[in-house]
């Protein structure tokens, strides 16, 4: 649902109040001009309806058959559409549920004001992100409008500036990359970092590292590089050659039978492809350029693990984009065992390696799934939802709307990204799994729960 929001316009219009220059926002302006939607969602009847949701005393509001009920976990908050903003709607959604990001902005460990003093930059997506932290978690069941956050992310990704509709998995790298650049800043210092490791909130709760191994059929030697990532992008493709994977039987049956699964996903991801002739790569052994077969693992698993789906592919045949609307079944609970870099190392040799250098075995590869962003439309025009599990529950977050509903609608819609958080390992902690999440440096993440 799309609404006028008036806030928006005076965050968009706060630049001329304040003073601060002409800049290069003509795109923006133009766009500022927008139809007042009040006739197209009934802005006299249904935008008030939605602020009776803060009635006090355990009220609810019901609208075409939507209820949002004062019980629900303290968090759930609807985010209101400024304008084809569900893709960001959705990405935060996701953001203000994954357990490190909101426990260090819940915590207040981004002061805001000294932030602004700091920094001589007006556009913090770190301080925008904090009030929306603040403003959700408040206990207001109204729906939200995050204006400034959004006039904020223009400004600082000027070139996405309008009210087109937007990749919610780009949304979501460009956010990353604008806090990590801000927190990266402050946090990276040489004094306390001499590693030059990052320890902005961005890579501590989403860093993770691939590794990458290439290896010479003629000789035999291998070349073994390591890439940082927050995410890990994943094809939805049937139509693959076998003859190099060694794949379990489980996984092989769920190709042939034509259903997709996540897993099968990831064993597409690590298993060995065999490089083209036109893409020999220099062996260092041979000192000549040779046909390899390269492998990709996991070497370092992140607390939150991000898994996006590539629904949107391109052919160069046809010069054209489609977006590919197979099923995709996923599993709540997964093991990442297989698919990190010391499992996919002794496979290749045959388990002849017993002792796999860094192998820590006390980090934990089992995740719980605690968010699903779905796309349902075409490839120019769809619609993003997200779906947060919240103590054993699932709720759907479509803009405005709160709703609660079943396992089987989660499991039966069309994923993009799917978000899981990082499990103790049983020996460490007897407590339930979604009490107590550890990050690297041993900081201890407590779920929030309960009703306002």
């Amino acid at each position: 649902m799309k609404v006028y929001d008036p806030d928006f316009d005076r965050a968009v219009m706060c630049e001329q109040i304040v003073g601060l220059g002409n800049g290069n926002l003509e795109g923006v302006r133009s766009n500022i001009k927008r139809k007042r939607l009040s006739s197209e969602v009934g802005l006299n009847s249904d935008f008030k309806n939605l602020k009776r949701v803060t009635v006090s005393g355990g009220g609810e509001w019901d609208h075409d058959r939507r209820i949002s009920k004062s019980c629900f976990p303290v968090g759930l908050r609807g985010l209101n559409n400024l304008g084809n903003t569900c893709f960001m709607n959705s990405v935060l959604q996701a953001l203000l549920h994954a357990p490190p990001f909101r426990n260090y902005f819940l915590s207040g460990r981004h002061n805001k004001d000294s932030c602004r003093k700091a920094s001589n930059d007006r556009f913090c997506l770190s301080c925008d992100i904090e009030v929306i932290f603040s403003a959700v978690f408040s206990g207001d069941r109204a729906p939200y409008s995050p204006a400034q956050f959004l006039y904020s992310w223009w400004r600082l990704s000027e070139n996405l500036a309008c009210y087109e509709q937007q990749d919610a998995h780009e949304f979501f790298m460009s956010v990353l990359d604008r806090i990590h650049e801000k927190e990266g800043k402050t946090r990276n210092t040489s004094k306390d970092n001499p590693a030059g490791d990052c320890h902005c909130v961005v890579h501590r709760a989403f860093s993770g590292l691939l590794r990458s191994d290439v290896t010479c059929t003629t000789c035999g030697f291998t070349s073994t590089t390591y890439d940082p990532c927050v995410d890990i992008s994943l094809d939805l493709n049937t139509n693959i050659d076998h003859t190099l994977h060694i794949a379990s039987n489980k996984a092989q049956k769920s190709t042939d039978t034509g259903i997709s699964t996540l897993t099968s996903c990831l064993d597409l991801f690590t298993r060995p492809e065999k490089l083209g002739s036109d893409q020999k790569l220099f062996c260092q052994n041979c000192q000549e350029r040779h046909e390899s077969v390269k492998q990709m693992s996991i070497r370092r698993l992140p607390l939150v693990l991000c898994l996006h789906v590539k629904r949107f592919e391109h052919s160069l045949a046809r010069k054209a984009s489609r977006k590919i609307d197979r099923h995709l079944q996923f599993p709540f609970s997964l093991d990442m065992t297989p698919y990190v870099s010391s499992s996919i190392v002794r496979k290749r040799f045959g388990n002849r390696i017993f002792a796999f250098e860094g192998d820590e075995s006390d980090i934990s590869t089992n995740f719980e799934v605690f968010a699903v962003i779905t796309h349902s439309g075409m490839l120019e025009s769809g619609h993003y939802v997200t779906y947060l599990r919240l103590n054993e529950q699932w709720y759907k977050c479509d803009d405005a709307w709160i709703t609660e509903v079943e396992d089987e609608i989660v499991r039966s819609s069309q994923i993009y990204l799917v978000f899981y958080v990082q499990k103790p390992n049983e020996h460490k902690s007897g407590e339930d799994s979604g009490c107590h999440l550890l990050s690297g440096s041993g900081e201890s993440y407590k779920s929030i729960a309960g009703c306002c």
